[in-house]
């Protein structure tokens, strides 16, 4: 199965593959969940979520975009608590926004794909934690790295399927905040980030074990706050700060470790944003540079290439989190 940084779209073209989770993938596109002993179907991800953030002040609010159509946001909901700084994370009927700040918090929220709803609190990390970066796997979400106040390396994973904690299950390869996620079928991916100093490694880490990450690649320069998406086949990151603030989309590839390339640019110099995936397209919503914005670029992922702006969020914010489903 692929996931698309956070919601599981596909397997290879003409194959059907059931997961241990009970997670069908068929065609690439489309996917069924057992639920009970009857298939519910689904086409993969829909729309995108920005939820939270920093206005200022900080926000609650949860933003809704549609990836068939290029428009604005409209609001949909609110999160238990105004934070910024959060990680967003990604099942097939859920979002999920974890930790953030001011002040630093450890809440795991959750809110539905199916209907516009307010989210609510289902778990808490292992500590409270901003500045950091989520990953997400058919079954589990994922919270690497921040600030506790002080820098940290921990990956917390917790489960979709309940609402519990979540645990200490590795540790990224060095401390560091301000990094951004992304997800492959089989690993998540931490990129960038602040030790300090700025940094352009991009770790991997398994989702069949418990483990620490590993340092597989470099991004094509060293830079915090950027935002990250996923397709099939790799690992985008876009924008950020080095401390100047570039429009850099980078690519990196799933099946192989290795250094990310330059791709194309967002339509604007940006960091601090969301960023969400589709099944055919990277997007990167909100973000600072240095006004606070409420842009919604999009790239696609069948072709290296710039960003094009498609719509706006209900309000411009930086440091929202980023969802898809």
């Amino acid at each position: 199965m692929t996931r698309f940084n956070g919601s599981i779209l596909g397997s290879p073209r003409g194959s059907s593959v059931l997961s241990a989770s009970g997670v069908w993938s068929v065609n690439n596109v489309g996917i069924a969940r057992l639920s009970d002993a009857w298939p519910i179907i689904s086409t993969g991800p829909t729309n995108g979520y920005t939820s939270g953030g920093f206005s200022p002040p900080s926000v609650n609010t949860i933003d809704k975009f549609s990836f068939s159509a290029d428009g604005n946001a409209t609001y949909v909901g609110d999160l238990t608590v105004s934070r910024s700084a959060a990680a967003g994370q990604s099942s097939t009927v859920s979002g999920y926004t974890s930790g953030g700040s001011p002040p630093l918090v450890n809440t795991i929220d959750k809110f539905p794909f199916s209907s516009n709803a307010n989210a609510t609190d289902v778990g808490d990390l292992t500590v409270s934690r901003g500045n950091i970066a989520g990953q997400s796997s058919d079954s589990s979400g994922y919270t690497s790295g921040g600030s506790a106040p002080a820098v940290v390396n921990t990956i917390d994973k917790f489960p979709f399927f309940s609402n519990t904690n979540a645990t200490d299950v590795g540790d990224l390869t060095q401390v560091r905040n301000s990094a951004t996620g992304q997800s492959s079928s089989s690993s998540g991916y931490s990129a960038g980030g602040i030790v300090p100093p700025f940094v352009n490694t991009i770790d991997k880490f398994p989702f069949a074990a418990d483990a620490n990450a590993t340092d597989v690649g470099d991004l094509s320069q060293t830079r915090g706050a950027p935002a990250g998406q996923s397709s099939s086949t790799s690992g985008y990151t876009s924008g950020g700060g080095n401390p100047g603030i570039v429009n850099t989309i980078d690519k990196f590839p799933f099946a192989t470790d290795a250094n990310a390339t330059d791709v194309g640019d967002l339509t604007v110099t940006n960091y601090r944003m969301a960023g969400q995936s589709s099944s055919s397209s990277g997007y990167s919503s909100g973000g600072d540079g240095p006004a606070f914005r409420d842009i919604i670029d999009k790239f696609p992922f069948s072709s290296d290439g710039n960003a094009s702006d498609v719509g706006d969020l209900t309000q411009a914010k930086r440091f929202p989190a980023g969802q898809q489903g």
